[in-house]
């Protein structure tokens, strides 16, 4: 814990020495994981999504972070599981690592479906995405409806994806709660169904050496509830540390603080609403070496705490970027 005190098999075979998702990651701070299998349940952090005003400057703060971004894509999709796939108003671009991946996300065309995008913004720009790595979506879907989660089914999801071999049709199988059940913005669960159009190896070398997503912290007014309902989101068990609530997977954790600990965990970030999610961690895998020296070269604000720099929301599109060593 950071406390401060469509090619298919051709692609493929580029991508045999590459570690994905099941292959040894650190978990969290400090915690070796075992090799990820497939088909278990929530295992991983997959992703999360930083709402932007405009992409292209999300982009350029997150390129003066020393992320490699993935090229423009729009989405598609189905607003429903019973409707068909279709052109989207939204667009990305993503911060590809090893294990997880950060999405810039934003309304490119207010004409068409958003996806509640315009929504998360009236409360603020930053992390209103939070998405958990499944391999199972129907397995997955049968637990959360046992659990209670009212849950309407699975969710395509597409989005062309250049590749060295032409343009490809990354797929997503997506279990999103309905929106009373998650008003931190979207949760959802999410499977995908051609990692190897994502996780393409010239994508995962960045500047500053960030290697996996490790950590997210949710700022809410009832720390305790909303770290029970996560729990059964997630099946995990709810680790206490103090006033802090860790939900830790094979590969990633889930911190859930209240405002009057948040800052105990990302000193001097204001909460602009509750609830919040206030930020992410990366791991590096150079001690921070590169990721302090591109702070200090690009000038952007950040504070260097023993063994992570933590770079404040207003520099990082809403949401505090903390690097780890």
């Amino acid at each position: 814990m950071w406390l401060i005190g469509g090619h298919g098999d051709r692609l493929r075979r580029l991508q045999r020495n590459l570690p994905l998702r099941y292959s040894f990651m650190r978990s969290g701070l400090g915690h070796d994981a075992d090799i990820l299998v497939p088909g278990m349940s929530v295992d991983r952090l997959d992703h999360v999504g930083v709402v932007a005003h405009r992409l292209d400057d999300a982009a350029r703060q997150y390129a003066r972070l020393g992320f490699r971004l993935t090229p423009f894509a729009q989405h598609s999709g189905a607003s429903a599981p019973d409707r068909p796939v279709e052109k989207w108003g939204t667009g990305n671009r993503c911060a590809m690592l090893k294990q997880g991946y950060l999405e810039l996300i934003a309304v490119v065309d207010p004409a068409l479906f958003d996806n509640r995008l315009s929504e998360y913004l009236a409360r603020y720009e930053g992390i209103h995405i939070f998405a958990l790595g499944i391999d199972d979506a129907d397995g997955e879907l049968a637990r959360l409806r046992a659990a209670g989660f009212g849950v309407t089914g699975i969710h395509p999801l597409e989005r062309t994806v250049p590749t060295p071999l032409g343009q490809g049709r990354a797929r997503f199988s997506r279990i999103p709660l309905p929106p009373h059940e998650a008003p931190e913005g979207r949760i959802q669960l999410i499977k995908h169904e051609t990692p190897e159009l994502l996780w393409q190896p010239q994508l995962l070398a960045h500047d500053n050496r960030a290697v996996a997503l490790t950590e997210v912290v949710l700022c809410t007014a009832d720390a305790t509830a909303t770290a029970a309902r996560f729990a059964r989101l997630m099946g995990v068990a709810v680790e206490r540390e103090g006033d802090v609530n860790r939900l830790s997977l094979r590969a990633g954790r889930l911190l859930i603080v209240g405002p009057k600990t948040l800052p105990v965990v990302l000193p001097g970030i204001a909460v602009p609403t509750l609830p919040y999610f206030a930020g992410f961690a990366v791991r590096t895998e150079d001690a921070n070496r590169a990721a302090r020296k591109l702070m200090q070269d690009n000038q952007v604000p950040h504070e260097v705490f023993k063994d992570k720099v933590i770079v404040p929301p207003a520099a990082a599109c809403g949401a505090a970027c903390v690097f780890l060593a």
